[in-house]
């Protein structure tokens, strides 16, 4: 884990490294990758995210160097594209950088979904447009403060959503405003400190622009020196004489006087002022990397690299029954949980955070949640059992909730039931493992503390590997693929085995017998096996072998740097900006795009080695395996990035169902590689849309929220369902909804914040749509994550809107250096320069202050 007690602590101006920094001349500040068919060869916000976002991690890891591993240097990444998976093998060694970047991704999707959500897409204050100047600034500053409070909160989810929101806010600065056409050369001074005022700011008097009749308007900006932005669309409407948004979407753009100044794209069609992007995108990554160090600045490299996921640990649950017959287990549940928490304290696989459920005949909680492991282990010694039923008990879960469950048969006999325990007791715990892609294991009391041991070891950043069939069925072996990227290979068994065998692909096999074997050591636990295979394993297909009198349970898993991430989107073309509206599932009847990205393409041994190429995702039913179809992929922007694109088919999205996906590919050398998604998706059959205010909750107010849901896939009669977390006052107008193919329907939701609400604490709102008794449709849920703030205290040198500014205590920034490293992109650099696959760099006098 990176070092947490050392002050920060930057080089001196001497140290500053004088490198060459390449942007591409067709950059643009379009949403996401899928704005690429509107305007080939750009830079979206998403695209300034990661760069900025890699560079501050890459500034993280020069300054904290590994422990146990030599330190990282500088020159090692110059001269080529930052990836990454590159960034993170040099620092934590073999592995995947797969959690950074989904975390990572969560920032960009939130990012670009201000220019889709309908609270946000038209908001002038958001985008710094209709010169809000003032109004943006004092949005863009109170959203970087409830970042710093969610992460601080332990809500990471939320705290990346107002960081997306934040960066897509300051990002649109300089494509919006005219920062770029006064001759700036460095990001503005003032706009990440709110004790510093905006000055000369053009008045609603000023006349800003000429009429322009062309797409591309390069004269019609009147050359003064105030700082102004483009007005858009009709709200608020252009005054005379002032300068439009721009571009296709912007109806203010006909009004005289006519064009814009937008320097969205490299499309003249999309914005009048595309000659100038450049510039503007490159004020906008060394923005966006003043943001990120101010972060790091304000929550410290630990916080900061768990509001990032830098790390490469996770939670850690612990999910305890304290009824009375428990004792014996919890005892060992300690014992085992003390033993996970010590291994990991103070390296790279540290939780974090702990999580701690007691839960008793017949509810649970409190769940206590921590990120000190001393306050995790006090409160975990303090539990005892309570007394209750005879459920079989559930013992200890890990990550991806993987439930340990007692039943000792001779216990259970003396025992005094109070009922029948039903054949589904253990339902609950399959469905909730199956969706988190874990997996329920039997276990004997004597042996919990072994089991919890392997379970806890499989914390590490390891892959599960498809199996086929995906079940055990008798007589039949089932076959899984061993690639040249995968190593540690492990083979875990459990249930009523008689007797199971494995076989690699030169026909070598391997016995259920314990200890050292032919292929590996296997180890027996009660019902449970575990192979550990040796290393290298030998690739191609291998098969596993199970004679049981149930269905046993059956897992393979491997360490990788070869992984993916997978997303949703619709694809829309009419709002202020074209791209993808993410999806966290896709619904039934809509055509969805799926969106996988590829991780590991950057941390081969030899980087001039031939890409593997990766054709199709293979669709499969849920829990039964079934295949539903296969939908051919085809790549997105650098082939290094590992972005594949697919759309859906339509047969799919028909029916609401859970499906898993599976990525296929070759190796450079022909070789097949197969990997499986960890946990599945589901077909929801409505689109649910639950939308709040756009900054925090104050103590005392009323806030309302807007509801959307609509049907692409027949009729549908819903009954709507809210509840709120903590118990806040919540009402609706809209319990029932009975809507046609192709039909939505509105709803208002009001949200009462207590005068003794918790300040710097999270709310969350959720809202089920299910089917009526004659309709049973299954139900889709929206989540919506708000903050509670006080009101922050107002200072001498606010903005006239009144800026939360409290955040700084320093007037003036204290200036440290910053390396910039940038991402390759596909077009022409400057001068001609390619810039294509290469890295530079730029030692800059980037501000940061105390938050």
């Amino acid at each position: 884990m990176l070092p947490t007690e050392v002050p920060q602590s930057h080089p001196g101006p001497s140290a500053l490294l004088l490198l060459q920094l390449l942007l591409p001349s067709t950059s643009a500040f379009f949403p996401n990758i899928w704005s690429l068919l509107a305007a080939p060869g750009s830079i979206t916000h998403q695209d300034l995210t990661e760069e900025a976002a890699l560079n501050v991690t890459l500034q993280l890891f020069l300054e904290r160097p590994p422990p146990g591993r030599p330190p990282l240097r500088l020159e090692d990444f110059l001269g080529r594209t930052l990836l990454a998976d590159d960034l993170f093998a040099a620092y934590f060694g073999p592995g995947s950088s797969r959690r950074f970047r989904a975390a990572l991704g969560e920032v960009s999707r939130a990012n670009a979904a201000q220019d889709f959500l309908p609270t946000s897409r038209n908001d002038p204050d958001l985008h710094f447009d209709a010169e809000r100047l003032g109004q943006g600034r004092t949005q863009l500053v109170a959203a970087l403060r409830e970042t710093v409070v969610a992460a601080r909160a332990l809500d990471h989810t939320l705290a990346r959503q107002r960081l997306g929101a934040a960066l897509h806010a300051l990002q649109d600065f300089y494509s919006h405003s005219n920062w770029v056409e006064l001759g700036e050369q460095q990001p503005h001074p003032h706009l990440l400190w709110p004790r510093q005022e905006l000055q000369n700011l053009a008045q609603v008097a000023d006349p800003t622009c000429s009429d322009c009749k062309e797409l591309s308007c390069p004269g019609n900006w009147l050359g003064f020196t105030l700082l102004t932005s483009g007005y858009f669309g009709t709200h608020p409407p252009k005054p005379p004489g002032k300068c439009s948004h721009g571009g296709h979407f912007d109806r203010s753009s006909s009004q005289p006087p006519r064009g814009g100044i937008n320097k969205d794209s490299t499309s003249p069609g999309f914005s009048p002022h595309h000659m100038l992007h450049l510039q503007a995108a490159k004020l906008a990554l060394l923005a966006s990397i003043q943001a990120f160090g101010l972060l790091r600045s304000r929550l410290g490299d630990r916080d900061f690299s768990r509001l990032l996921d830098i790390t490469p640990a996770s939670s850690l649950s612990f999910v305890l029954d304290t009824t009375g017959s428990m004792g014996e287990e919890i005892n060992a549940a300690k014992i085992q949980a003390r033993h996970i928490v010590e291994q990991r304290r103070d390296s790279p696989m540290e939780p974090v955070h702990y999580v701690l459920v007691p839960f008793h005949d017949p509810g649970f909680g409190p769940v206590f949640t921590t990120s000190d492991p001393d306050s995790f282990w006090q409160q975990l010694n303090e539990i005892h059992a309570l007394g209750g039923g005879d459920e079989p008990e559930m013992c200890l879960s890990a990550l991806q909730v993987t439930f340990l469950v007692t039943e000792d048969t001779s216990r259970v006999q003396g025992r005094a039931r109070r009922e029948i325990l039903s054949p589904l007791r253990f339902e609950p715990y399959k469905a909730v493992a199956l969706a988190s892609g874990g997996e329920v294991i039997f276990t004997k009391d004597q042996h919990i503390r072994d089991v919890a041991a392997i379970v806890g070891e499989s914390m590490a950043a390891l892959v599960t590997l498809p199996l086929d069939p995906p079940v055990v069925v008798p007589g039949q072996p089932l076959v899984f693929s061993v690639d040249g990227l995968l190593w540690k290979i492990t083979v875990r068994i459990h249930g009523d085995i008689s007797s199971f065998w494995i076989k690699n692909p030169a026909g070598v096999s391997q016995g259920q017998e314990e200890g050292v074997g032919p292929l590996g050591h296997t180890r027996r636990f009660g019902q449970f096996w575990m192979v550990t295979m040796d290393d290298p394993p030998q690739t191609g297909t291998w098969e596993i072998q199970v004679t049981a009198e149930d269905t046993p349970g059956v897992r393979v898993q491997a360490q990788t740097s070869l992984d993916f991430l997978f997303h949703f989107g619709i694809p829309v073309e009419d709002g202020p900006h074209p791209g993808l509206y993410p999806l966290t599932q896709p619904v039934a009847g809509l055509q969805t795009q799926l969106l996988v990205e590829v991780t590991g393409l950057g941390s081969r041994a030899n980087p001039g080695d031939p890409q593997p190429h990766f054709s199709h995702v293979i669709l499969r039913g849920v829990p039964e395996g079934a295949e539903l179809g296969q939908v051919p992929l085809e790549p997105v922007g650098p082939l290094e990035r590992g972005l594949l694109a697919a759309l859906l088919p339509p047969t799919l999205l028909s029916t609401p169902r859970p499906f898993s996906l599976e990525l296929i590919g070759q190796d450079a050398a022909g070789r097949r590689l197969h990997r499986a998604a960890p946990q599945p998706s589901t077909v929801v059959p409505v689109l649910l849309e639950l939308s709040g205010p756009s900054g925090f909750l104050a103590p005392g107010s009323k806030v309302p929220l807007s509801l959307r849901i609509a049907s692409f896939s027949g009729p549908q009669d819903l009954d709507l369902r809210t509840s709120v977390n903590p118990s806040f006052s919540l009402t609706s107008n809209l319990s029932r909804a009975h809507l046609e193919l192709n039909e939505s329907a509105w709803g208002r939701l009001w949200l009462e914040v207590p005068d003794s609400a918790a300040p710097d604490s999270v709310v969350m709102v959720t809202v089920t749509a299910a089917g009526r008794e004659a309709n049973p449709v299954p139900p889709t849920h929206a989540f919506l994550r708000l903050l509670v703030l006080a009101p922050a205290p107002q200072d001498q040198h606010a903005t006239p809107t009144g800026s939360p500014d409290t955040i700084l205590t320093t007037a003036t920034p204290a200036f440290s250096p910053f390396t910039l490293v940038t991402q390759g992109r596909a077009g022409a650099g400057l001068a001609g320069s390619p810039w294509w696959g290469t890295v530079g760099g730029v030692l800059l006098l980037l501000g940061l202050a105390s938050w």
